[in-house]
């Protein structure tokens, strides 16, 4: 694997010091039916603090990432292409060998104290999710939200795991001196299409219990309705359907975005379309012709359909990323405005 020709200033670098070393690396497999199939790479990195390249589209400049790789194994994952760059396959590969960074909580204690860092927000959950299975086992996260709340760092969460319902005492107590963000992930609400597109998540039933939870116990939390997939979950009535049980979790307020295919997950995501929906790739090829993103005539339908479902059911849009001090609600985004294109789990 091409370990070390990543550089400690981004995760996307292949110049400069590596973040880690060959002989740093232990790999392990364990045969228990949650990782049956999945094999684990220890890795003690070099840094875990990742600044956002500034071409970047992110509404935040920097990222925590325990993880590479997902056990979540959503077929449209943006970060399978991050897999390449440790010569790792981008398909069954990123779903089934797991990079854990061992002593991300220490690296980034150590970083939130330095004098060069002045407190800026850190986003987690935007590359892979850090709620997925392999936290069960390695418990990185109880440590890095200990060190954001003794630091007083701002900080927001994106997930679609059930896990993060662990943590929920420390997140109140980071809530009480600092600005936290969470977000759950939940494009549609249709279980056939969940088991096909994202079949190592909870299901989305479950990850609405997850906002229920927050919100009873005073915390708000968003839900970023992602990815609106065209022509299988974009019918007005899956929507409806959507939003409708986004609103009854207590969700603070509903981003919608459409699916986007950058290179890397464009490629898996058309052979996994060829196998389940073969009259769709035609249809698909001709929606993303000039690139990774559907064309903004059908971006802003879609929005707007969302929007106008939301406030019918009680419930705000808000600008994706926007963090915010729990459990106060999030600003209303103007209908007419696309919301920013996040980086997808």
């Amino acid at each position: 694997m091409r370990w070390e020709n990543l550089s400690p200033d981004s995760e996307h670098s292949r110049a400069g010091t590596a973040l880690f070393g060959a002989e740093a690396v232990t790999t392990r497999t364990f045969d228990t039916p949650e990782f049956r199939g999945i094999t684990f790479h220890e890795i003690r990195a070099r840094s875990i603090v990742n600044r956002v390249p500034g071409a970047s589209r992110m509404p935040f400049e920097w990222t925590v990432n325990p993880y590479r790789g997902c056990s979540h194994a959503c077929v449209y994952c943006f970060a399978r292409k991050t897999h390449s760059y440790l010569d790792l396959d981008t398909g069954l590969g990123f779903d089934s060998q797991i990079v854990v960074k061992v002593n991300a909580p220490e690296l980034l204690r150590h970083r939130l104290a330095s004098r060069s860092w002045h407190g800026e927000h850190i986003a987690m959950g935007t590359n892979v999710d850090c709620y997925q299975r392999a936290e069960g086992r390695y418990r990185l996260m109880p440590g890095i939200i200990e060190a954001l709340r003794d630091h007083a760092n701002p900080f927001s969460i994106l997930t679609k795991g059930t896990l993060i319902l662990r943590d929920l005492p420390l997140l109140r107590q980071a809530a009480d001196v600092t600005d936290v963000g969470v977000s759950v992930s939940v494009g549609f609400t249709d279980e056939e299409l969940w088991r096909t597109v994202e079949p190592g998540t909870p299901a989305p039933e479950r990850r609405l219990d997850v906002v229920r939870a927050f919100t009873d116990a005073g915390i708000g939390c968003g839900v970023l309705m992602a990815p609106v997939i065209p022509f299988l979950g974009d019918r007005p009535e899956q929507l409806r359907a959507t939003v409708r049980a986004i609103a009854a979790s207590g969700a603070t307020s509903v981003t919608p975005l459409v699916l986007h295919l950058r290179p890397g997950a464009r490629e898996w995501f058309m052979s996994w379309l060829a196998e389940h929906h073969p009259h769709l790739v035609a249809r698909y090829q001709r929606l993303y012709a000039e690139g990774a993103y559907a064309p903004r005539c059908y971006q802003r339908r879609i929005t707007r359909q969302v929007h106008d479902l939301a406030r019918e059911y009680g419930i705000g849009p808000a600008p994706a990323g926007t963090p915010r001090r729990l459990p106060a609600p999030a600003p209303e985004e103007p209908e007419e405005e696309l919301p920013t294109q996040l980086t997808l789990l």
